[in-house]
């Protein structure tokens, strides 16, 4: 029994040397601290999150009418994420074994970045700039062109038929934008009437929620909010005009297809499993090879190979126990979490002056949400060449925008 307490404090030192490798994660990441800035609403973000609270504080001001800090915000998300690069340190620890997903940066799944160049769009619409406009609907595309599947790709209706309507309004030829909306929507597509001087871009629903699922976590999946609306339609000068649910954001996320981090994560899900089940099954051994010291010194014999090797066994079980709790498996589960989930367009033409509108939200049998409907005005100015840009979401806390 003295050569087994001489023998237990080496293979305990061994452990924890072990354990100090396999916990070691380095130094703490720039992305892990606090975000430095004057800005309250940014106060106590860790400056991974940046971009993921430009992308909710934008849409937030977008619909208060809060125009020009709902640039400023989405100026910025896509300024950084446009400066992400895929060897930057923290996407390097973020494949490692040792570290989250979540320690990444954030600049979103690509429905995500799609949608900020799409509300940057609206804003350059609204300030009569249709050309930056429509490099934003190209910038949104573009982002969506790499999905998995074929038949998923570049597949939003409204950002290429909006890319049209911008060169038709910049007397360029759109036709070639509106083939490809065409070719993706489910609605019949309105023809372009350059006339048209009142844009009116509506959104309702909420959108997709994030998920992690798995033995440890390491499948990214989207949940699918259930939307009392269905559609809408826009009520002006006795006229209605309907506003088809053009995109549907839960359908956006759900198509894109595998990730690369997916397949990262699950080899990390793998070797976790790994570790785990080797682990309890050399302490397993450990414990029968213990067993059997104690039964040969019980007959009088030697227990000391028996029990090296119960040692031996019980270093590589602890080892391999604790290699499976140090490897994070998880998908990063942040979002972009007040999104709609349907994308809806119509195009007006109105004289100008002040003009009496309802906006009308609708359920799957058609009936109105009375408790939805929203009044406002719109106003067309008498002078000036650019298009009156009307902003419309169900989940505004104000009743509407223009």
């Amino acid at each position: 029994m003295s050569r087994l307490r001489f023998i237990w404090p080496r293979a305990l030192l061994l452990v924890a040397a072990l354990v100090s490798l396999a916990g070691c994660v380095g130094p703490a990441l720039p992305t892990d601290q606090l975000l430095v800035t004057n800005d309250p609403k940014l106060a106590g973000t860790v400056v991974r999150d940046k971009v993921l609270w430009q992308y909710r504080l934008g849409l937030a001001a977008l619909r208060a009418g809060e125009y020009d800090e709902a640039k400023q915000r989405f100026d910025d998300a896509i300024l950084t994420m446009g400066g992400i690069l895929a060897d930057r340190e923290d996407a390097k620890r973020a494949r490692s074994l040792w570290s989250g997903e979540e320690r990444k940066t954030f600049i979103g799944e690509p429905y995500e970045r799609v949608m900020a160049y799409y509300y940057r769009a609206i804003l350059y619409w609204r300030d009569g700039e249709p050309d930056n406009a429509r490099a934003c609907f190209r910038s949104g595309q573009l982002l969506d062109s790499v999905a998995e599947e074929g038949d998923y790709r570049a597949d939003y209706v409204l950002l290429d038929y909006l890319d049209g309507l911008a060169s038709a309004k910049l007397a360029a030829d759109g036709s070639d934008a509106f083939a490809r909306a065409e070719k993706s929507a489910k609605h019949k597509l309105p023809a372009y009437e350059k006339n048209d001087n009142v844009l009116v871009f509506a959104e309702w629903g909420r959108g997709p929620l994030k998920f992690a699922d798995g033995e440890y976590g390491e499948k990214l999946r989207f949940g699918e909010p259930q939307s009392a609306a269905a559609s809408a339609r826009l009520l002006v000068d006795g006229r209605t005009a309907a506003l088809a649910p053009w995109d549907d954001l839960y359908f956006q996320a759900t198509t894109r297809g595998g990730r690369v981090m997916d397949y990262i994560l699950g080899n990390k899900a793998v070797f976790k499993g790994t570790a785990d089940t080797v682990g309890d099954l050399s302490l397993i051994g450990a414990a029968i090879a213990h067993s059997e010291a104690e039964r040969k010194r019980a007959e009088g014999e030697s227990g000391r190979g028996s029990d090296q090797t119960a040692l031996a066994l019980a270093a590589i079980g602890a080892f391999g126990k604790i290699l499976s709790a140090a490897t994070v498996a998880r998908a990063d589960v942040r979002a972009w979490d007040n999104l709609p989930r349907y994308l809806g367009f119509t195009a007006l033409r109105l004289r100008a002056g002040d003009h009496a509108a309802k906006i009308e939200y609708l359920d799957a049998d058609g009936r109105v949400l009375e408790a939805h409907t929203r009044e406002f005005t719109i106003h067309v100015p008498a002078e000036g060449d650019r298009d009156t840009v009307v902003f419309l979401s169900e989940l505004a806390k104000n009743p509407a925008g223009g």
